[in-house]
């Protein structure tokens, strides 16, 4: 079973520094059908522009995680963490109990596009935490890398949450397959470029969610694509 997520039927939040797009029900953007999918939450497609960003803001009970995509963010919490995030990088920061935090574009001239996720954390009041780790290119060229893991497996970042994020680079003609267990469900989303899942179309912004289904192929379909896999219970 498929559910195909359009980019071009996401809510979008636009403002002078900031061009946002949401899978899911986020801001102002409501609706009862995009509420999430599993223990996904929210998918923001962020561009933020030089010398801007988000402004210290509270969260908890939440697992968030920052894929950037192009440029750097740069980051500081109230748990002491401050550091800039950079293409290829991706941080998880546990709100547990509560946590406030600042994201700003770290470059005066360029801007940073991102993609925020927040997942459900297994359990409520957990301890604030804080992970972030470099995959270099190579790890994600043709292949998948699992980048968030509930237990850190394979060197991914660790999550609180029966979840994990892959992450692959397809050229044209490129394929990669990822197995289903039974009982599995997965989420594609296209970071830039485009891909066939199967044989249906996909261009970036574009996310499918699945269910009931064993495996799923993603092929490069023109210019270099990236494209996360997200694998939820």
């Amino acid at each position: 079973m498929e559910t195909l997520f359009r980019a071009d039927q996401r809510g979008r939040s636009r403002m002078s520094w900031l061009d946002s797009a949401h899978t899911f029900s986020f801001a102002d953007f409501y609706d009862p059908g995009r509420m999430g999918f599993r223990s996904l939450r929210v998918i923001n497609d962020d561009v933020v522009a030089p010398a801007a960003g988000f402004g210290t803001h509270p969260h908890r009970d939440m697992e968030i995680v920052t894929y950037v995509i192009s440029g750097a963010l740069r980051h500081r919490d109230s748990m002491g963490n401050g550091s800039a995030i950079v293409a290829g990088e991706v941080q998880r920061m546990s709100a547990g109990t509560g946590v406030t935090h600042s994201e700003m574009n770290d470059s005066p001239s360029e801007p940073v596009h991102l993609l925020q996720i927040w997942l459900r954390p297994e359990r409520a009041g957990l301890t604030p935490g804080y992970a972030q780790k470099h995959f270099p290119r190579e790890d994600k060229l043709g292949r998948l890398r699992t980048v968030v893991a509930p237990d850190g497996a394979d060197g991914a970042v660790s999550i609180h949450q029966d979840a994990r994020i892959l992450a692959t680079i397809l050229r044209d003609g490129e394929s990669v397959t990822h197995p289903l267990a039974p009982g599995r469900h997965a989420f594609v989303q296209v970071a830039r470029g485009e891909v066939r899942l199967g044989d249906r179309p996909l261009s970036q912004g574009d996310g499918v969610a699945l269910s009931e289904v064993d495996s799923l192929t993603l092929t490069g379909a023109g210019a270099e694509a990236e494209v996360l896999v997200f694998d939820l219970a």
